[in-house]
């Protein structure tokens, strides 16, 4: 018994001995092999190898070789070295059926205590680091925060001095390594507003959305049918529209803005792009040839070789005037040069179509792209090209939800009219924009182009200023003499900003950064720049709050208002006559809205003109195509009080006529003709648009969708 009680000591003893032995030799060759993957993040060299296949993914030798830094053949071996290392350990693998390298799941994580050594060596060593947006980490320098104040914020340098003193001291009593620029730049600002230097910190702050904004865009791009480009454009306009009113613009204007006396419209694009152009297609092609170094990743297509290639090239040229504009384009000669070009009426129906479908691709700034209006002139073009025209446009409306490619027609008398106004009727019916202009060149809601120009000379117009004259006159005790002081008090600070935003633009168009326009103007040597004041809300000011009726001397009124305005214009205009002419309008814009919700806000709902909120402050005149039918207005009184204004004017005045609940067409044809000498009118019909199918319906204010019973409605009004 003892004897096998022995033995049994003896071969448990041999199994611990042999366990114990091997449990060291695995011990031994892992703590080797620590040390061998520790040898090799020895090197910078094999680090960076390892961070370049973490970024890039799987690469040849060759690519590896290249963006490791191993450009000459001389470190052919060197390289060669260094990966071998990496690939014994097992830290890069190959591929030998595709010949690339990629890092294994162990170099990832070698990489990663890498970068944690890096960190936590920072932060013994007690120095301060950086994280910078280009992107870096930078040992901290206070001499950077002194080179700021200075360049951008134009400090003095001696105070620059001490506000950098102030910040390195706050800085270093956070007792943290870790830091960013924008964090440093944060406090360098709260520090300016302490002192008072409101004005150093708006130079010096920067631009852009919280988390919380991006978050909303993107919900609001996902929820509202927009697209990718729309959310670009949201988030890049928001950044432009900080800039403008925190940096740009002087602090009253801006105070006027924000508190609703004034809108600045299109914000973001203020000192970017021009508002609206007038341009005459011809003088496109003469000159596209010449956009050498611009676009260059667009095809241009010389000079239509063949006829098939003509709708293509006019599209292109759409598309790439859309990058010029934030409003509306409006393109003359449009009939005139398809009419030469095309040799069969076939050929020019389907050519335009194709115009129209292409065109309606375009989406420079998202659903920001301007909108295209082609003037079309009636006493130049001949009756067939006119119907194909508006043949194709009938195809374009009717497969298009929303329509944004307009008509507008320019006549002599009636007679112009007469051959097509069928036709328009139906298109304006069905959801067409087609308005009517005596004589003048026009873009789809009045904006007159400039007389002197001729009709090859490219017009420049800055518009989205626009004056809430309701605003002044609750301000005014009822009191008309001083409600045009106050109306001249408020314009003259304006004229500033529109000198400001002219030289802008000027400059962008000099230097080429606005191509087609500086070609096709040279430098605005063959054009010229307009700015428009828009006049918000007169009616309710003169009839509702001034107390004025347009029987009792309120219409004298409002000529004086407007000649008023008229006035300082002119006054400030010769004082500087090298700037932008500048003309007073009453135009359809989005200032409305806001003015109205403002002065809800302000005032109540009892001071204000229409207590439904959906009503808001008049611009131009709406006429209802029902009391002319009915003779229940003086539409000869109308069309010379109109007239007289729109000579005083000059930039142009919104009429629109109303036709969305006159289904008669001979009543539509009543309408229009007794409207005929009205210096410019707008067929408005009211539709609705579902946002889940597509559908289009003529019923205003539809609550659910007919066909898919969608509650997400758009109201659309031509």
């Amino acid at each position: 018994m003892l004897f096998i009680t022995g033995a049994m000591e003896r071969v448990q003893s041999q199994i611990v001995n042999k366990a114990g032995s091997k449990r060291g030799s695995i011990l031994e060759s892992a703590s080797r092999r620590v040390r061998m993957i520790f040898s090799v993040m020895a090197s910078p060299n094999r680090i960076d190898i390892l961070r370049i296949l973490y970024s890039k993914g799987p690469l040849t030798y060759s690519e590896l070789k290249s963006l490791a830094g191993f450009k000459s053949k001389k470190e052919s071996g060197k390289f060669a070295y260094h990966l071998r290392k990496l690939l014994r350990q097992s830290l890069v693998s190959l591929n030998k059926a595709e010949r690339r390298y990629t890092i294994t799941n162990l170099g990832k994580l070698v990489l990663s205590l890498a970068r944690q050594i890096e960190e936590r060596s920072i932060i013994e060593s007690g120095k301060l680091y950086v994280r910078t947006t280009k992107p870096s980490i930078e040992e901290f320098d206070s001499n950077k925060i002194i080179q700021s104040l200075v360049r951008e914020a134009n400090m003095p340098l001696e105070l620059a001095h001490k506000i950098t003193e102030e910040v390195e001291n706050k800085i270093y009593k956070l007792q943290t390594s870790y830091l960013t620029s924008s964090l440093i730049r944060e406090m360098t600002n709260s520090i300016l507003v302490e002192h008072g230097y409101d004005d150093y910190r708006n130079k010096l702050a920067r631009l852009g959305l919280p988390p919380s904004d991006m978050i909303s865009l993107i919900h609001e791009t996902s929820t509202n049918n927009m697209e990718i480009p729309d959310l670009v454009v949201k988030t890049s306009q928001s950044i432009f529209t900080e800039y403008l009113l925190n940096s740009s613009l002087p602090k009253d204007i801006v105070d006027m803005h924000l508190t609703g006396e004034i809108n600045i419209g299109k914000s973001g694009f203020w000192n970017i792009v021009p508002d609206a152009i007038f341009i005459n297609i011809n003088s496109i092609i003469d000159i596209f040839e010449d956009i050498k170094g611009r676009y260059l990743t667009v095809a241009k297509i010389f000079p239509f070789k063949t006829i098939e290639t003509q709708s293509t090239i006019v599209s292109i040229i759409l598309s790439l005037l859309s990058r010029e504009a934030s409003r509306e384009i409006v393109i003359e000669g449009f009939l005139d040069f398809m009419q030469k070009k095309t040799e069969t009426g076939t050929l020019l129906n389907n050519n335009i179509e194709n115009i129209f479908l292409l065109a309606s691709t375009i989406s420079s700034y998202g659903s920001f792209s301007p909108h295209i209006t082609l003037s079309i002139n009636l006493s130049t073009c001949d009756i067939s090209s006119i119907n194909s025209l508006l043949e194709s446009y009938e195809k374009y409306i009717t497969s298009t939800a929303i329509p944004t490619i307009a008509l507008s027609f320019v006549y002599d008398d009636l007679t112009y009219i007469d051959p097509f106004i069928d036709t328009l009727i139906h298109l304006a019916k069905t959801g067409g924009i087609i308005s009517f202009s005596k004589k003048k060149v026009r873009a789809r809601y009045g904006l007159c182009k400039s007389d002197e120009m001729p009709n090859t000379s490219t017009v420049v117009v800055l518009q989205s200023l626009s004056i809430n004259l309701p605003r002044i006159a609750y301000q005014s005790n009822k009191d008309e003499t001083y409600f045009r002081a106050r109306l001249a008090i408020l314009l003259k600070p304006l004229l500033s900003i529109i000198t400001q935003r002219f030289l802008s633009i000027l400059n962008l168009i000099q230097n080429g950064t606005i191509p087609i326009v500086s070609q096709t103007t040279s430098n605005l040597q063959l054009g010229k720049i307009d700015a428009m004041v828009n006049l918000v809300g007169i009616q309710e000011s003169v009839y509702d709050i001034l107390g004025y009726q347009p029987k009792n001397n309120g219409d004298n009124v409002i000529k004086k208002v407007i000649q008023t305005a008229v006035d300082i214009i002119n006054e400030k205009s010769r004082e500087n006559p090298r700037n932008a002419e500048i003309k007073i309008t009453m135009l359809k814009d989005d200032s409305t809205f806001r003015f109205k919700d403002l002065d809800i806000e302000k005032y109540g709902k009892s001071l204000t003109i229409n207590n439904d909120k959906n009503m808001n402050y008049s611009q131009g005149l709406i006429i209802d195509g029902e009391k002319i039918v009915s003779k229940s207005i003086d539409l000869d009184a109308i069309i010379e009080y109109y007239s007289a204004i729109e000579d005083v004017l000059k930039g142009g005045v919104s009429i629109d006529l109303d036709i969305s609940n006159i289904s008669n067409i001979d009543d539509v044809k009543k309408v229009i003709k007794s409207s005929a000498n009205l210096p410019f009118f707008h067929l408005a019909q009211n539709f609705s648009v579902c946002n889940i199918c597509g559908e289009r319906f003529f019923i205003p204010d539809l609550k659910v969708c007919k066909k898919c019973e969608s509650c997400k409605i758009s109201s659309i009004s031509t």
